[in-house]
């Protein structure tokens, strides 16, 4: 199941976090790199997040979630994150199958570690194609994807 998140719900946001924190420290694994912001948020920022949400649900169980951005004719993917416990099972898919459904628009956008390669690869699955490279710290790439 997929349902738009309330982050004011503490209990949820706590579940968030620690899902965010864990897939972006796989994250952090692959490209060499912990300065990444959402690895860095604390619950009081996380539950001040004006994105919207969904979040994927296995049973009664958040495995991961989607946050997302939207500008005339955009949609910006700002996180994709699923708990590393539920990974390669379909949720980040998922979550972005319903988000396009959702909230179709013309162009979406979307980044992500340049060395983080499941990343790379369902992005360019879903049709995404690179738009730029971006050096975010010595070493450290970040690839910025547009779908049209």
């Amino acid at each position: 199941m997929i349902t738009a998140l309330d982050l004011t719900d503490r209990a949820l946001a706590e579940r968030l976090l620690a899902i965010q924190h864990a897939a972006y420290a796989v994250e952090a694994e692959l490209i060499g790199f912990d300065g990444i912001p959402p690895l860095q948020e604390d619950l009081a920022g996380l539950m001040a997040s004006t994105e919207h949400w969904l979040g994927r649900y296995d049973g009664q169980t958040l495995v991961g979630a989607v946050a997302y951005e939207l500008e005339p004719g955009v949609v910006e993917i700002s996180r994709l994150i699923v708990d590393p416990v539920h990974a390669r099972r379909g949720h980040g898919r998922a979550l972005l199958d319903h988000l396009d459904k959702l909230e179709p628009r013309p162009v979406s956008r979307v980044s992500t570690g340049s060395l983080n390669a499941p990343a790379m690869n369902l992005y360019a699955s879903r049709g995404y194609r690179v738009r730029s490279r971006l050096e975010v710290a010595p070493g450290v790439e970040i690839t910025q994807f547009e779908r049209s």
